[in-house]
């Protein structure tokens, strides 16, 4: 999962990119990156961390030019601590391009073979995002085949992709000279929205990016569709998958986007309040109302669950958490050590909720246990007389090769565990679980268009229909690794400029 934006104005885009990403925060910590174009020259600047770490006065005036990139990343494959693989990624030929991506490829290793035997092309670092920008690029080179490009010769070039690319992806790329293409993989299961402006055209990946930004939103970009932004304005769109259809990562919409941002015509917030609906019949069938003295959610994206389940129940609904907005998201933080350590700093506990009550604690989802266990625990201390939890979505029981970081099975406490065997890990009186019908049920009946979800963190189907366990296990050997220490020694990609 990362955020991604790009733009093409009439006005300088430096500060509007760095807007976009900081409403796209949440969807990567770990570095962010700008890329900007002027006279056919690309300016850029990317580092490790936060978007308001990461660009400071003089980066901003380093980035000159009406139209460009940017990117926050969320590492799943490679070197989580490698500053060469915060993207935007960059090959001079042809034209020139830089790419960001959201998403997961699920061949890169295959097609990593592919570039350096067949298309005579070099890998410089793990990232399936430069293995993705290098078939992109070789497939406008032969398109193309030297003379002006066209649109027509973009689109045929992104059909030539989604042939060969599998797995998940949303990306933007600028090729320089010309403009700024934008494509989603056959499945849609990556979000991007277009948005306009009098200004000029805006695409991110949510909707929450283009109205912070004071850009209107128009559309989603359709699962297969690309489209293209000439440096005038024009904006061409063509669909080039052969069999296309929506099936968006139901993730997304239980914990990943902001509940502020519509994606694929679904309110992100109501689809949590949908899944409060839906978990609130679970709640009533596993522990009586009466037993329960209030509701509190663990923050933030159980907010709107929470809420809904204690008005549908009848109970007070209190926050007894207080988070500490300064610590980042420990879902996507890289490494289990790292995510421990903050919970008890991203949490606190407010005693007088707690202290001689029986609590249902409401979380959007459970993945390792670790954190819920810790947050179980605290409330204990706190005083609460029982503890119990209810999930808003199903048990994660699969590994997820499409963009979020779960991908081994032995990180996951539901796999192979019945929630009995769960509940005694976490340590809570009772643990009440969303069913899997019950959470596509609440949020697809949002959006009569979706065929379906990637759920497969939670059902065990892969909607690209291609993913075997040996598949898995691959993906697992490219997880995010590296050490904080480690020495990053390649440096190749274009530089940073200089601070």
């Amino acid at each position: 999962m990362c955020g991604i934006v790009g733009v093409v104005s009439n006005a300088p885009v430096n500060q509007l990119i760095y807007d976009a990403l900081l409403l796209l925060q949440h969807r990567g910590q770990d570095a962010a990156g700008i890329v900007t174009q002027q006279e056919r020259k690309f300016f850029m600047h990317k580092a490790k961390g936060m978007v308001r770490d990461v660009f400071r006065t003089r980066n901003m005036r380093s980035l000159p030019g009406n139209c460009g990139l940017g990117q926050v990343r969320y590492p799943t494959a490679g070197n989580a601590y490698s500053e060469e693989e915060a993207q935007p990624f960059y090959v001079n030929a042809p034209f020139g391009i830089v790419l960001v991506h959201n998403g997961n490829l699920t061949n890169a290793h295959a097609l990593k073979s592919e570039l350096f035997l067949t298309d005579h092309r070099h890998i410089n670092t793990e990232s399936d995002s430069e293995v993705l920008l290098n078939v992109l690029a070789h497939e406008i080179e032969k398109t193309t085949r030297g003379l002006p490009l066209q649109p027509l010769d973009i689109f045929a070039a992104v059909r030539n992709v989604h042939k060969r690319v599998k797995g998940s992806y949303a990306v933007i790329a600028l090729i320089a000279g010309h403009g700024v293409l934008a494509f989603r993989d056959p499945f849609g299961i990556r979000p991007l929205c277009i948005g306009k402006s009098a200004d000029g055209t805006i695409l991110a990946s949510e909707s929450v990016a283009l109205e912070g930004t004071g850009y209107q939103f128009e559309r989603n970009v359709d699962p297969g569709e690309a489209v293209f932004i000439a440096l005038d304005g024009t904006v061409h769109a063509q669909q080039c998958a052969d069999n296309p259809q929506l099936n968006p990562c139901i993730f997304e919409f239980v914990y990943l986007a902001r509940p502020d941002s519509v994606m694929d015509n679904i309110s992100v917030y109501q689809a949590r309040l949908n899944l409060g609906e839906s978990l609130a019949k679970r709640v009533i069938s596993t522990v009586p109302p009466n037993e329960i003295d209030v509701v509190i959610p663990i923050p933030e994206s159980s907010r709107p669950s929470a809420a809904q389940l204690a008005h549908l129940l009848g109970l007070p609904y209190r926050e007894g958490f207080v988070k500490n907005r300064y610590v980042g998201r420990t879902f996507i933080m890289p490494g289990q050590s790292v995510r421990k350590k903050s919970v008890r700093q991203k949490l606190n506990a407010i005693a007088s909720e707690f202290k001689g009550r029986n609590v249902l604690l409401v979380d959007d989802s459970i993945v390792r246990g670790t954190t819920s266990k810790e947050i179980v625990q605290m409330a204990r201390d706190a005083g609460a007389r029982k503890v119990y939890l209810a999930s808003a979505a199903p048990p994660v029981r699969y590994p997820n090769v499409y963009g979020i970081d779960m991908p081994t099975s032995s990180e996951l406490v539901a796999h192979n565990r019945s929630v009995e065997e769960i509940r005694q890990i976490i340590g809570c009186d009772a643990l009440i679980y969303q069913d899997v019908d019950g959470m596509k049920r609440a949020i697809g009946s949002l959006n009569a268009k979706v065929k379906g979800f990637d759920a497969s963190c939670f059902d065990g189907v892969y909607v690209t229909g291609d993913i075997t366990s040996d598949d898995i296990n691959r993906l697992n050997a490219n997880r995010v690794g590296g050490e904080e220490t480690q020495e990053d020694t390649s440096r190749l990609a274009l530089p940073n400029h200089n601070d």
